[in-house]
């Protein structure tokens, strides 16, 4: 493996940069664009879908059946990517999830949405890890914290313009433009990256691991699934979580003793072998845990809390959406002095350091304390992330980034996942408790549930007694404060494991014998 005097992994390929790089990242960034957009631009629309094609129970599964699927294809592409190329790929993977979009607009019941959505995933899942792949190829160690930082920057722009789309489009035009809008800007995209990002790779004939596919989607859907809907249609201990947990590790294992067998694994073995992608992967997942328990729970917390109306909490929340992709930016001047890990070590330090300010946030605390904290966490986890991405990447060749880069996304992925069930588990049982325990004068007044109460904290506190609304207030504050002690321990976690990974990413070596097909004839020369 040729190592340049960086100590960084070649591919087997060569990279041509030129001015035509920056029209790529343009049609990355629009692609890119595609997949931030989603979740936001369609959460706004909401209401108006459910007023128009009725099923308000099953709404949820719009965005679980889009994040479930998104998730499970995306080690696929990223070994598809190594066989293939990454150009392919991504066109072929934004060509499903524009069709996707296309049908979801024709959408006619809830159910017929939910399916088009799992279509639009589908699609989705090639789109982070081969964005990020690509930038990988095109731009060396020294440039991709600044890329990874502009890249960043569309999730935090989509943040804050896509509610503001989202809700114009459904209040005077359609909901169903929410989802043909994607079309002109993912056209736009495949047209800027077909004519500009050119590969050559090296034909030969491929032997598709089909098995060690399926049983891994399997094992990823039955987990995610599980994790998604236990504690909320189901409870933790039952029947039915046992049955989808046990269904998720019989497959996992056959996935294991699939892709020992196999030629050209899915997704090789080696990488849960290598202590680097091990602790760069769990660090990852920490990440996704933190991310999304955030996300989810600060926008609560200051409305029930902070008694700021929902414009607000977005505020505060979009703080961490603008440091994020600014320290993401700024990493590579540290990881380029300090390394990799030891930068990562930092982010995980700063996100620490924004746990112990939520903590501290109280009733009577100001709402740019939030928004101090929130700003605190984006710096941090910036610096967590690009930092690992770019560090795995830079750790192998152009043969073997799809695959690592697919596993790095997959386990933010899962950290979601995790992170969303367990922050979620932790507030519901915590408010519950709080109004099971309840003083004798305010309990036959107070909510008989958790969604109940937390409505009553959104909107219909009015309705209510003042006495009444405080004890809900409190109660969210106490399981607000438990879901913040949850990310900090998350955050301390995330330390050890760093500490754990070697401290400089020196470049993976594999024997010839090993049971891995990275050693491919593969080249690449990009325009």
């Amino acid at each position: 493996m040729d190592v340049d005097q960086h100590g960084v992994a070649r591919g087997t390929g060569t990279t041509e940069r030129s001015t035509g790089r920056g029209r790529i990242l343009i049609g990355l960034m629009l692609t890119m664009a595609l997949s931030a957009m989603d979740s936001t631009i369609v959460a706004t629309a909401i209401p108006s879908i459910v007023g128009d094609l009725g099923g308000f129970a099953l709404f949820a599964w719009v965005f679980s059946i889009y994040v479930l699927v998104q998730a499970v294809t995306i080690p696929i592409y990223g070994k598809l990517a190594d066989l293939y190329g990454r150009k392919p790929i991504l066109i072929a993977g934004t060509l499903v999830f524009l069709g996707g979009s296309a049908l979801s607009g024709l959408a006619w019941n809830m159910v017929a949405l939910i399916v088009f959505r799992g279509v639009q995933g589908i699609g989705a899942g090639a789109i982070v890890p081969m964005v990020t792949t690509v930038a990988g190829d095109l731009y060396d160690v020294r440039e991709r914290a600044r890329i990874q930082g502009w890249l960043s920057s569309v999730w935090g722009i989509s943040a804050v313009v896509g509610p503001a789309i989202g809700g114009f489009l459904a209040e005077y035009a359609s909901w169903r433009w929410i989802f043909y809008i994607n079309i002109p800007i993912g056209g736009l995209a495949i047209y800027m990256i077909a004519g500009a990002l050119h590969e050559h790779v090296t034909r030969r004939a491929h032997r598709i691991d089909y098995g060690g596919s399926i049983l891994l989607a399997a094992g990823a859907t039955l987990l995610i699934f599980g994790l998604l809907e236990a504690g909320v249609s189901w409870s933790w201990i039952s029947a039915p979580s046992a049955l989808v947990f046990a269904g998720a590790v019989a497959a996992l294992i056959g996935f294991v003793v699939a892709e020992r067998r196999a030629a050209e694994p899915t997704l090789p073995l080696w990488v849960f072998t290598r202590r680097l992608l091990v602790g760069a992967n769990a660090a990852t997942l920490g990440l996704g845990i933190i991310s999304i328990g955030l996300t989810t729970f600060l926008p609560t917390f200051a409305q029930g809390v902070l008694k700021v109306d929902a414009v607000a909490a977005g505020f505060i929340l979009a703080a961490m959406s603008i440091s994020w992709p600014l320290s993401s930016a700024m990493s590579g001047r540290f990881y380029l002095r300090i390394g990799f890990r030891d930068t990562a070590l930092i982010g995980t330090g700063i996100a620490v350091l924004s746990g112990v300010i939520f903590l501290g946030v109280g009733s009577s605390s100001p709402p740019w304390l939030a928004a101090v904290g929130s700003l605190v966490m984006g710096a941090g986890l910036g610096l967590l992330s690009t930092p690992l991405i770019v560090g795995v990447q830079a750790a192998v060749g152009w043969g073997r980034r799809g695959v690592v880069t697919g596993s790095n996304m997959f386990a933010r992925q899962l950290g979601q996942a995790i992170g969303a069930a367990i922050c979620g588990s932790i507030f519901n049982v915590a408010l519950a408790g709080w109004l099971a325990s309840a003083p004798a004068g305010l309990k036959g007044k107070l909510p008989t549930s958790v969604n109940a109460a937390s409505q009553v904290v959104g909107g219909g506190a009015t309705k209510l007694p003042a006495a009444v609304v405080a004890y809900i207030r409190q109660g969210v504050y106490v399981a607000g404060h438990d879901v913040f002690w949850a990310l900090v321990v998350t955050a301390v976690g995330c330390v050890i494991v760093l500490l754990l990974v070697p401290r400089r990413f020196a470049p993976l070596e594999f024997v010839e014998d090993e049971p891995d097909p990275a050693a491919l004839p593969l080249e690449e020369t990009h325009v």
